[in-house]
C-alpha cells in the first residue's frame, strides 16, 4: 500500500492550487449533506459520520464559517438533495477504475463519466465488473507532528484497535484498517486527542498493474479528468505507482 500513502500525499500537494483547493471544499460539503441525511441529524456528537465529514473539511483548511453555513443549509428544508453513485470500468491497458459520485442529477454523472472513458479509450462497465479487485479499508492520515508519544509506542495502541498496516511518507502517518473497524479507529485516535487529517473508507486494489512511464502518465491523466468532473469525490485504480512515475510526477508540480 506504499504506492497508495505516496500518490496521496503527491496528490495533497497538488491540492494546494487554487482550482484543487475549491475542488477539494465542494468534495468536503458535499460530505456534510450526505453525512447529515443519512444520519438524521447536523450535530456532530450525535452523528459520527458528520463529524468525520467536518474533520475532513478542517483537513483541507476549509474556514470555520464556510462549515457552519454547509451545516445550516444541509439541515434547511431548502437543502440539495445528493446521493451517492459509483461507477466501474477499464481504462487503457486494461487498468480498472473505479468512481464514486455524489451527485444530485444521476442521467448528468452517468453521461459524463461514460464520456470521460469512452475519449481516453475506455470503456464504462457494469457494477460489479471491477469491485471486486478492490478491499475495502479504513484509512485516516495524521501528521507525524501532532502523535503525542513515541511512534512504536502508537503503533502498539492503534493495532489494539484494529491498525493493520502504518506508512510514514513526508511528515504524514497513514494508517490502515479494516473498513468494519473505521468508527473503532476513528474513536481511538479522538480519545488520544490525535487530530485527523483526513479519515475514509477507500478502496485498495489488491494486485496492480505495471505500466510504461508513458502509459502510466495517460492513466493518472484520466484519474485527474475524473477527479475534475464536479460529481466525482473519489476515484481508485489499480495502476502500480512506481518511484520512478512518483518522480516524474513530481518533477512536474
Amino acid at each position: 500500500m506504499a504506492g497508495h500513502s505516496k500518490w496521496s500525499n503527491i496528490k495533497r500537494r497538488k491540492g494546494a492550487q487554487d482550482k484543487k483547493r475549491a475542488k477539494e471544499f465542494t468534495r468536503a460539503i458535499k460530505e456534510i449533506y450526505v453525512s447529515v441525511k443519512e444520519g438524521g441529524s447536523a450535530d456532530p456528537e450525535a452523528n459520527p459520520a458528520l463529524r468525520n465529514a467536518i474533520a475532513n473539511a478542517k483537513g483541507v483548511n476549509m474556514p470555520k464559517d464556510t462549515i457552519e453555513r454547509a451545516l445550516k443549509k444541509a439541515s434547511g428544508a431548502d437543502a440539495e438533495n445528493y446521493e451517492e453513485v459509483s461507477f466501474e470500468g477499464y481504462g487503457p491497458n486494461g487498468i480498472a477504475f473505479f468512481v464514486e459520485c455524489t451527485t444530485n442529477n444521476t442521467n448528468r454523472t452517468v453521461a459524463n463519466i461514460r464520456a470521460i472513458f469512452s475519449k481516453n479509450d475506455g470503456s464504462l462497465g457494469v457494477n460489479g465488473s471491477v469491485e471486486f479487485m478492490f478491499e475495502r479499508k479504513s484509512v485516516f492520515t495524521i501528521k507525524k507532528e501532532s502523535i503525542p508519544m513515541p511512534l512504536e509506542e502508537l503503533e502498539l495502541e492503534l493495532i489494539d484497535h484494529g491498525a493493520e498496516d502504518l506508512e510514514l511518507e513526508e511528515g504524514f502517518l497513514t494508517i490502515y484498517a479494516d473498513f468494519t473497524n473505521f468508527g473503532k479507529m476513528s474513536q481511538a485516535l479522538e480519545q488520544l486527542n490525535i487530530e485527523v487529517v483526513n479519515s475514509s473508507l477507500d478502496r485498495i486494489p489488491m494486485n496492480t498493474v505495471e505500466l510504461s512511464l508513458d502509459d502510466a502518465k495517460k492513466i493518472l491523466d484520466l484519474e485527474e479528468q475524473f477527479e475534475d468532473d464536479d460529481d466525482v469525490q473519489k476515484v481508485y485504480h489499480n495502476l502500480e505507482i512506481t518511484d520512478e512515475l512518483i518522480a516524474a510526477m513530481e518533477g512536474e508540480m
